[in-house]
């Protein structure tokens, strides 16, 4: 099984990540943490040249970076634990790479789209979990946070992301929205309780 995380910075993915893996863990299951970019050496590199202040990157290599690393962890991780039957949970995924180039940076959507599929050779993950929270709230949680590259790009932005997101969630039935202002525990059980329908 394949599930994603996605939401702005802040949301709690890590948090939640974690805490189901250990809930996966407890029932002897194997699985898979990863994050987007990175979970390879390749990837990884390529994640330190994007979130790099120093360098000005056009929306354009942007994309295509984060799918080049994208492509590298599917097809050396991802591929092949899916094929073993392993469940894997993924910090971001390409649905972030729609909200925050397409919606965020203003690429066009059919190509942002394109580009992904590619990567992934059109591999969707069985659910996604858009952790939902307002800015205000990601900015209180990220105030004392040294910003990246990205996370510098101010509220304009950031709120075409999250639009993004919502616009995401409202079309595509894979994803499943849990607000996540509340205590973390509230958000584990609405994540639990939501894989237990399933």
């Amino acid at each position: 099984m394949f599930i994603t995380f996605e939401g702005i910075d802040g949301s709690g993915k890590s948090t939640q990540i974690e805490l189901l893996n250990q809930y996966y863990k407890k029932q002897g299951k194997e699985v898979i943490l990863l994050r987007e970019p990175g979970g390879t050496q390749l990837s990884e590199d390529i994640r330190e040249l994007l979130l790099n202040k120093n360098y000005q990157i056009t929306p354009e290599t942007e994309l295509l970076l984060f799918n080049a690393a994208r492509n590298d962890l599917f097809t050396k991780i991802i591929k092949p634990a899916l094929n073993q039957g392993k469940i894997i949970l993924s910090d971001r995924f390409y649905d972030s790479t729609v909200a925050y180039q397409a919606y965020g940076r203003g690429l066009n959507i059919e190509t942002v789209n394109f580009i992904n599929q590619l990567a992934t050779e059109s591999t969707e993950p069985d659910i996604t979990f858009y952790l939902k929270i307002d800015l205000y709230t990601s900015k209180n949680r990220n105030k004392n946070k040294t910003k990246d590259r990205i996370e510098k790009a101010g509220d304009i932005f950031f709120e075409n992301v999250k639009n993004g997101f919502d616009e995401l969630a409202k079309n595509t039935p894979r994803i499943k929205t849990i607000y996540s202002n509340g205590q973390i525990h509230e958000t584990h059980q609405k994540i639990l309780n939501y894989l237990n329908e399933k």
